[in-house]
């Protein structure tokens, strides 16, 4: 868990008064169950009794969360609206859309990141390698097999895989399914040699020991699959990236009203049960200040640019 500073951890009364009375909106740009509609229900829950109002999560999926955003940011900048979303929507998506209806330095302040999650690398029970030096190395035997699918073009997923790439100097084909179901289905048959998505995706395929996952993405093993050694512990220093997801205030949103909101998002996710049922869907609840959230956002900017843009992806806003 990322340490929170002082500001974050200041008692929520201080700022009490900056948070008018009235229900506070959680948007959601995807449908109902996934990782970030679950972390907006589950801080939700936690948030409502620190700032002593009602809160509801609104789902508006669809257009890689340009629907969502489009809502939020012409919200009053008062701290009842706000934005739950993954790091698609403020570092992936303006580096791979020529036009985006938002500015994420402009139009995204933000309040505090909420939880992240590590990807795996994975292959099939019939693929020989054991290790991720092992499959480097038949990668490099097989050229023509030598390939990876994920359930999007121009996702995270997408992109780690060319991060692998580089890093190991093997040139991996990305395949490109319309859903986790079909890159499963592939990845235990054989279709693909290897397949990358979020580590709770494919944790309980491993455990049943339809697919092997060769490593996964942290700085750190999961507590996920604790088994399971990074690509750093197998050699691989300059593979790593994680998914987060993280809440943010549109435009002119006061200060002491994000501080206050960021301090109660903090509450929520060192409660307990709250803390289970985030490690329960495979998430590492967080809670950051504000500025050490705007940090990662920047370092994450910097971390997938070069990778996008070696990727050759681009995608139209249409």
């Amino acid at each position: 868990m990322l340490l929170v500073g002082a500001l974050a951890t200041a008692p929520l009364g201080t700022h009490a008064q900056n948070l008018a009375k009235g229900p506070v909106r959680i948007i959601v740009p995807v449908a109902a169950g996934g990782t970030s509609d679950i972390s907006a229900r589950l801080i939700a829950d936690k948030m409502k009794d620190a700032i002593g109002q009602p809160i509801v999560v609104e789902n508006k999926p669809g257009a890689t969360g340009r629907i969502a955003v489009e809502a939020f940011k012409n919200a009053a900048p008062d701290g009842h609206t706000l934005l739950l979303a993954p790091v698609a929507v403020p570092v992936i998506a303006p580096l791979v859309f020529k036009q985006l209806n938002y500015d994420p330095a402009k139009d995204l302040l933000p309040v505090a990141q909420v939880a992240k999650f590590q990807y795996a690398f994975a292959v099939g029970p019939n693929h020989p390698a054991q290790t991720m030096s092992e499959f480097i190395t038949w990668a490099r035997a097989h050229p023509a097999q030598a390939n990876f699918g994920t359930a999007g073009a121009g996702s995270v997923p997408h992109f780690f895989g060319v991060m692998v790439g580089r890093a190991t100097g093997v040139e991996l084909v990305h395949v490109a399914y319309k859903g986790l179901n079909s890159v499963e289905t592939d990845l235990i048959g054989g279709q693909i040699a290897a397949g990358i998505s979020a580590l709770s995706d494919l944790a309980e395929l491993d455990r049943a020991g339809k697919i092997r996952i060769l490593a996964t993405s942290g700085a750190e093993r999961s507590p996920l699959l604790p088994a399971v050694p990074t690509f750093k512990e197998q050699g691989f220093a300059a593979v790593e990236g994680v998914g987060w997801n993280g809440v943010y205030a549109p435009a002119r949103t006061p200060k002491p009203v994000i501080d206050q909101l960021s301090s109660a998002i903090v509450k929520a996710l060192r409660a307990p049960e709250v803390r289970q049922k985030f490690i329960a869907v495979g998430l590492e609840p967080t809670g950051t200040t504000p500025e050490e959230f705007a940090a990662i956002m920047a370092a994450d900017t910097a971390r997938w640019g070069p990778i996008i843009k070696a990727s050759g992806f681009a995608a139209d806003a249409r």
